[in-house]
């Protein structure tokens, strides 16, 4: 909807964003979508392999054979479970996967018709949180030689523990998360994107009082460095005005 120009802001994922700049991966074959430009960058979503105790997944390799519910195709959690299969040397072909939302998959997994499902959200994620407070739930880390695969292979990915005590977990789990932007339409007047700028941290108190994740990831000291695709030109000027540096302008 951004680049037909039907809409002027979205909240999206950087992986999704970057895969769609460049053309490739769930992308593929497309133009490389390089007019697309960021505002700044959010909360980190935590990618979150769960399961239940007795179907005998303790890591992403036994989800070989399995049942495995990977996001709606072309989701943002579609494209993190596809990257992950990839990292671990597996294709879905290894796996019965089908193209449920997390909270379809993990509907199913109660009734004993799916055995593992992608969650990609802030934590605590709440479809989780009930699973977890119901049955016998196990996070599945995302550890090892896989993960050292995954980082390498994508830069946007960054190696993370959901701490313990997040869920039922008593320990600390190994994971990955990826950040969450905000885009806007390249077409946008600078002064309007400047001035959006200005109206989003001068009240980030209200933002912060709204949500935990946003209170501990939606700060202005956090700057755009990790940020991938090139700022909106507004948005450049009024992160370079409050001294942080814009590495893709």
């Amino acid at each position: 909807m951004i680049l037909n120009g039907e809409a002027e802001i979205a909240i999206a994922m950087q992986d999704s964003v970057m895969q769609a700049y460049e053309g490739v991966d769930a992308y593929e074959g497309e133009e490389p979508a390089t007019n697309l430009r960021a505002l700044m960058r959010l909360w980190p979503n935590y990618v979150q392999l769960v399961t239940l105790a007795d179907s005998g997944i303790e890591s992403v390799e036994d989800l070989k054979g399995k049942k495995v519910g990977v996001g709606a195709a072309n989701s943002g959690v579609e494209i993190n479970a596809r990257a992950i299969y990839a990292a671990y040397g597996m294709t879905y072909e290894d796996s019965d996967v089908d193209y449920l939302s997390y909270g379809e998959a993990i509907e199913q997994m109660k009734n004993g018709q799916c055995d593992a499902a992608f969650v990609t959200s802030g934590i605590p994620n709440a479809t989780v949180t009930e699973l977890a407070t119901s049955y016998d739930m196990v996070i599945v880390p995302i550890d090892g030689e896989g993960r050292d695969n995954l980082l390498n292979t994508y830069s946007y990915y960054a190696a993370t523990t959901i701490p313990a005590g997040t869920y039922n977990n008593e320990e600390d789990v190994e994971t990955v998360f990826v950040y969450n932007i905000m885009l806007v339409n390249e077409e946008l007047d600078d002064a309007l994107v400047y001035d959006m700028l200005d109206a989003i941290f001068e009240n980030i108190d209200t933002i912060k009082a709204s949500h935990n994740t946003a209170d501990a990831n939606i700060d202005i000291t956090f700057g755009v460095s990790d940020v991938a695709i090139p700022l909106h030109d507004g948005a450049a000027a009024w992160w370079q005005d409050q001294g942080y540096e814009t590495p893709n302008n």
